[in-house]
């Protein structure tokens, strides 16, 4: 019988029946759930936007998977490598703020607190700054607000 953390299957583990062509260079998983990359989400668009748009571009250029197997590892490399300095320099404010996101479904209102703290850390220490696309030119994003409102809910 298999269970979801390996499956074992004639008491061998679990191998890929169709494994990547040895052109696709080998990248290992992020390792992270869905909390702490929303929590980095802003600082991963900043970080890596060149290799997100060469990947974007790829895929437009082509719809076939297969086609952009290698722009896909370097946002995969370029994501790992900016969660790992976020956790070198700021590690007590992204567990805060992912947790808060892990304990709220997800909701960015309820966790605005420990968000500061990140983005203040992730400022000083990275010289990342958090924009949120589409936000109103000339007013203060909602993530800088002096006061506010710190429910799931706004009224």
């Amino acid at each position: 019988m298999s269970s979801h953390r390996g499956a074992v299957v004639n008491d061998k583990p679990y191998s890929d029946p169709n494994p990547l062509p040895t052109s696709v260079p080998h990248v290992d998983e992020l390792g992270v759930t869905s909390a702490p990359l929303k929590s980095a989400a802003f600082f991963i668009g900043d970080y890596c936007k060149e290799v997100n748009e060469d990947f974007m571009l790829c895929k437009n250029e082509n719809r076939d998977p297969a086609h952009c197997l290698a722009e896909g590892r370097k946002v995969t490399r370029c994501t790992q490598e900016i969660i790992g300095k976020i956790r070198e320099t700021c590690l007590a404010e992204f567990d805060a703020h992912w947790k808060c996101l892990e304990k709220n479904n997800q909701y960015f209102q309820a966790c605005r607190k420990p968000e500061k703290a990140l983005n203040s850390c992730v400022f000083t220490k990275l010289s990342l700054k958090k924009t949120i696309p589409g936000s109103p030119e000339g007013q203060t994003q909602v993530n800088e607000k002096k006061w506010p409102i710190y429910t799931t809910v706004q009224k």
